[in-house]
């Protein structure tokens, strides 16, 4: 990942935006990262990745309510194939 300051970026858009579509790049101001340049292509995969983390985590708070509505003796097991369902989802 390359790194440019906000002053080469705003003089180097359109190059900028070249480079954004093989790799992130990273804006600074004054020594800090203040934002990133990526592709649409990268932004698609960020959305996606963003999307199943969220349903695993509804997944996974609808499981623990199902498990918190069991009679107090009954132990909640975790299927195989919750867990392999899980696994999937976040990949």
């Amino acid at each position: 990942m390359i790194t440019v300051t906000s002053v080469e970026a705003q003089s180097r858009f359109g190059e900028l935006i070249d480079r954004s579509q093989r790799e992130p790049v990273e804006i600074t101001r004054r020594g800090r990262t203040v934002a990133y340049v990526v592709s649409e292509h990268d932004m698609r995969e960020f959305a996606d990745v963003r999307r199943r983390r969220e349903d695993a985590v509804r997944w996974y708070a609808q499981y623990r309510q199902q498990v918190a509505a069991r009679p107090a003796g009954d132990v909640p097991v975790l299927t195989e194939a919750d867990v392999n369902r899980l696994v999937h989802e976040l990949r």
